[in-house]
């Protein structure tokens, strides 16, 4: 009986996508507990080819390819939901690895905890090119999401949510609330986000409790295409962007306004305590956060 389904979708990552898989299978869960459901989102390099390749070097693992050709995250994840089996949804992405123990541990979680609705693990950032010396804490949070709350299982911190690269439900929350909007996340190279926090956000107002699993490790790969100043403002105004959607979508501009306000008085603040490069990164990363939010939804000329 298929107990959890793990759902990956990719959009032209081939090549980083053999490495997530290669700990998927690797998974110390019993083969017969759980699925992995790859969703192509219209990938145009050889994804297909090295999954079935993969598929087959792995037959004894229950891994299976879809193909959904609307462009978009949440038409990727949404596609994966529907063709699960499994009473646990689990999503990671494909630019990561997970640790032996990841299925066996969020299993675990919801047998033990018949209260958790949701659940999301540990996140370990990776640098391959080595962690650049501009990077603080506050700046790493948009590009790697770094996340790390003990080694004990406990609800999540209020006011925080699972990574969108490590978290899982039970089958009923989306019955019950809803799947992604299609609305917002990743479309190709556009960086708008914000599909999790707004699934997160039905289920808060639901009163559905989420869970910390420290043992689901994922280790999220940094490559240094992600580390350009280029990116890391587009990031943060596609970042603004997807927080003025969900403010729009859930009736709360204003408190969007004034909770800005009051970020710029904390960066000020910390631009002070830090070194140039990172104090520098850090009023990019406001100032960009905040063209976002009073671009009234347009993407950047860039």
């Amino acid at each position: 009986m298929i107990r959890l389904s793990l759902i990956i979708a990719t959009y032209n990552r081939a090549e980083q996508l053999m490495t997530t898989l290669c700990s998927v299978a690797r998974q110390s869960a019993e083969a017969q507990l759980w699925e992995c459901l790859i969703v192509d989102n219209h990938s145009t390099d050889d994804t297909r080819q090295r999954v079935e390749a993969f598929t087959k070097v792995h037959a004894g693992l229950n891994i299976r390819y879809l193909y959904e050709p609307q462009q978009g995250l949440s038409y990727a994840r949404n596609a994966g939901i529907r063709a699960s089996q499994g009473d646990i949804v689990a999503f990671i992405d494909d630019d990561e690895r997970i640790v032996e123990e990841f299925v066996e541990a969020y299993i675990a979680l919801f047998d033990t905890h018949p209260d958790a609705m949701s659940a999301g693990g540990k996140i370990i950032a990776e640098y391959p090119t080595g962690r650049p010396r501009w990077m603080s804490r506050y700046a790493e949070q948009p590009i790697a999401n770094p996340m790390d709350f003990g080694e004990d299982v406990r609800r999540f911190p209020e006011r925080r949510i699972p990574g969108g690269g490590n978290m899982a439900m039970r089958r009923v929350v989306f019955d019950t609330v809803g799947m992604f909007s299609t609305s917002l996340g990743r479309t190709g190279g556009r960086l708008i986000g914000g599909e999790e926090s707004d699934l997160f956000e039905r289920m808060a107002h639901a009163e559905m409790h989420c869970y910390y699993v420290p043992r689901a490790v994922m280790y999220h790969i940094i490559p240094a295409e992600k580390l350009t100043r280029d990116y890391f403002e587009s990031l943060c105004y596609n970042t603004g962007v997807s927080q003025l959607i969900r403010a729009q979508m859930h009736h709360r501009r204003p408190a969007l306004y004034f909770g800005e306000a009051m970020k710029w008085m904390a960066t000020l603040a910390l631009s002070v305590v830090h070194r140039p490069a990172q104090s520098r990164y850090l009023l990019l990363m406001r100032a960009n956060i905040t063209k976002g939010i009073l671009s009234g939804g347009k993407m950047p000329q860039r």
